[in-house]
């Protein structure tokens, strides 16, 4: 199989196309012939080396990518409910290695067919992650309940713009999004299913109350999140694409507010809990066929993953990047 193989942690340089054997489903897996792989931020940050101490996590040489599109190409033992040729999308779910390359091994738990539901395999791809991410952090971890009012910062971001659409169908009463001014205008002619978007450097301003803050961003902003939080608020950490690791938030504020910040990151909370991977796939997917979910996609070619993730460093990308093989 071709891929693009981090050769060792650093700058985007360090991509290489290799020529390798094609993997063999275990027990339990599923070999897929990828037409897609989706690009993202994580990605960026394990190459990086920002996260080379944390256990389970890959060190070079090492293939990236979370999700991918495809068709199935081979079973593994124990596999009955999918077929040879059948059209999926994975999930993160079981590592964080393998997507960027021709042929991908992946476990069948978190593998969804796209047969039959009418969204496009690009699409798929680009969307359903973070949809099922969306509805994951909202039902296991924010616990939204209906009637609740919403706040998603970055609103056009790849993970955040699968909120609104997964918090409609999840009843809540109000979502608004957040964006910087110089991209207010653009973030207000998107399709997606927000009730308003307003200026995130104006956030401190609102005299709007949310129930759950769904914040991809940090830095500054988390904190000025604070201040328009309802009582017993919750804020879901999904993100940092401020890249300000050094802010912290002033915990007073959670105990006099009786606020919680919570923490969801889908590639760590899968792997414990895979029997939730279907049923949020299923509701991602029901969000995307509903037009919830309008995401924009670029495809580049596998050689060019160091571009892609150069885009991504300098935030130089208004939609989620694919790669094909």
């Amino acid at each position: 199989m071709r891929a693009a193989v981090v050769t060792r942690f650093g700058e985007p340089e360090v991509f290489e196309v290799q020529e390798l054997p094609d993997p063999r489903p275990g027990p339990g897996q599923v070999a897929i012939d990828v037409t897609h792989a989706a690009v993202g931020l994580v990605d960026v940050y394990i190459r990086q080396g920002l996260y080379k101490e944390r256990a389970g996590l890959p060190q070079p040489p090492y293939v990236p990518g979370l999700e991918v599109a495809g068709t199935i190409r081979e079973l593994g033992e124990g596999v009955t409910d999918f077929r040879v040729g059948e059209s999926v999308v994975t999930l993160s779910g079981t590592g964080a290695v393998g997507g960027y390359a021709s042929v991908e091994v992946a476990d069948a738990r978190v593998t969804v067919s796209l047969e039959g539901t009418g969204v496009d395999p690009a699409l798929a791809v680009a969307a359903l992650p973070n949809a099922a991410t969306a509805y994951l952090a909202l039902t296991e971890i924010a616990h939204l309940k209906p009637g609740e009012r919403v706040l998603v910062h970055g609103a056009l971001g790849g993970l955040a713009s699968a909120f609104p659409g997964v918090a409609r169908t999840l009843g809540a009463s109000v979502v608004v999004g957040t964006s910087r001014r110089s991209s207010l205008a653009a973030a207000r002619a998107s399709a997606l299913p927000y009730d308003e978007i307003i200026a995130s450097e104006d956030l401190a301003l609102a005299t709007q109350r949310f129930d759950v803050v769904v914040d991809p961003v940090g830095g500054q902003l988390r904190t000025d999140s604070l201040q328009v939080m309802n009582r017993q608020g919750r804020m879901l950490l999904v993100g940092n694409a401020s890249g300000d690791w050094q802010h912290s938030v002033p915990t007073n504020a959670l105990w006099g507010g009786n606020l919680a910040l919570l923490g969801f990151s889908i590639g760590f909370y899968l792997p414990n809990h895979l029997d939730k991977a279907r049923p949020a796939a299923e509701a991602g997917l029901h969000a995307i066929s509903q037009g919830l979910v309008d995401i924009r996609t670029e495809t580049l070619p596998l050689a060019d993953a160091a571009e892609a993730h150069r885009r991504l460093e300098t935030g130089a990308v208004g939609r989620r990047i694919l790669l094909t093989p």
